[in-house]
This record gives C-alpha cells, sequence and structure tokens, in this order.
C-alpha cells in the first residue's frame, strides 16, 4: 500500500497556476493558510472586522497574483509579504479616512475629555502597548507584529520586508529602544 504525501505549498502554488482557475489546488492553499492570514491580518489591522476585509483582500491579491510567486523565499513567506503589503495599504487608506473623518468631527462639536481612563491606566501602572505601537509608523509596526508576535526569524522578515537580514536586526533593534524609552515615559507619568 502505497502512501500519500500531501504536496508542498510550492507544488500546490505550481498547479495553481496551471489550473489558472479557482481549482484544486489554489481551494488547498486558501485552506492551508486561511488561519495564519486571518492572525497576521488580526495582528496588524487591529480589530476582528477589518482583518476579515484585509484577510478577504489577501485571497483576492493571492487568485490574481498567483502567477507571480517565483520561488525565491518559501511560499508561506511570499503569502506572509501580500498580508503584509495589503494590510499596510488598507491602514494607510483607513487611517487617512479617519484623520478627514475626526477633523470633520472637531469642526462641529468640540471634544471635551476628563482623562479619567488615562488617569487610571497610570495609576494602576498598565502600560498601553497598543498606543505604544499605533505611535509607530505602519511599516515599523508591522515589522515589531511579525517579529515578536508571530515570531519569524530576522531572515524571513528580510525577505518579507525586502531587505538584508544585519539591515532588520538593526531596525528591530532601534525599535525596541524607542518603544522602551517610551514605555518608560508612558509608566512614569
Amino acid at each position: 500500500m502505497q502512501e500519500y504525501v500531501l504536496p508542498s505549498d510550492e507544488e500546490l502554488a505550481a498547479q495553481a497556476v496551471r489550473e489558472g482557475s479557482d481549482g484544486t489546488a489554489f481551494t488547498s492553499l486558501v485552506e492551508r493558510f486561511r488561519t495564519k492570514v486571518w492572525r497576521v491580518c488580526w495582528r496588524l489591522m487591529g480589530n476582528e472586522h477589518d482583518a476579515q476585509d484585509a484577510a478577504q483582500e489577501v485571497f483576492v491579491r493571492l487568485f490574481f497574483e498567483r502567477g507571480k510567486f517565483q520561488g525565491r523565499s518559501s511560499y508561506s513567506t511570499w503569502l506572509h509579504a501580500v498580508a503584509i503589503r495589503t494590510c499596510l495599504t488598507l491602514r494607510r487608506t483607513r487611517t487617512r479616512r479617519r484623520r478627514r473623518e475626526d477633523s470633520a468631527e472637531e469642526d462641529q462639536i468640540e471634544n471635551v475629555s476628563d482623562g479619567a481612563s488615562e488617569k487610571n491606566a497610570r495609576s494602576t501602572g498598565v502600560i498601553d502597548t497598543e498606543k505604544l505601537l499605533d505611535d509607530l509608523d505602519e511599516e515599523d509596526r508591522a515589522l515589531v507584529l511579525m517579529r515578536f508576535a508571530e515570531n519569524h526569524d530576522y531572515e524571513v522578515l528580510a525577505e518579507m520586508f525586502d531587505m538584508t537580514a544585519g539591515a532588520c536586526r538593526m531596525r528591530i533593534s532601534r525599535l525596541r529602544e524607542r518603544l522602551a524609552a517610551k514605555a518608560a515615559k508612558q509608566f512614569s507619568e
């Protein structure tokens, strides 16, 4: 009796290109990576609704760009890079839209805050990591999340972000220092 061996991601990707539609190979890739892509999108987008939109957009792009995978990295690294670029684009678009909406609201309504929740967070010694990450630019935020939340090594991150492993290591080191200084400042306030 011969044992069935599942095709590799790279073999499925090549088969999906040959199929030219959403055949069994493409469907298998979607099933294999659905959870991983959603998790990356959730970490980068920050909420479930935006993550679902982003993940759907990633798989739409995957469908239309399936012939662009050239095998220079693993398929999962390439797909993560597509997910990161998609999320960064969506975050930039939504940030610009929110800024326009916020500025319109400020013109109409004076926003008054008593700062109670901020004072409460300080008094309990809680560091607002989401606020720390939101202060980073989109690509730096994605780099930090992929390194520390998704545990990608520097070589894989370098491929995803199109830089050398040494440059990636240095950039993350500088980001860690910046975040540590901001956290210390936030904690002391």
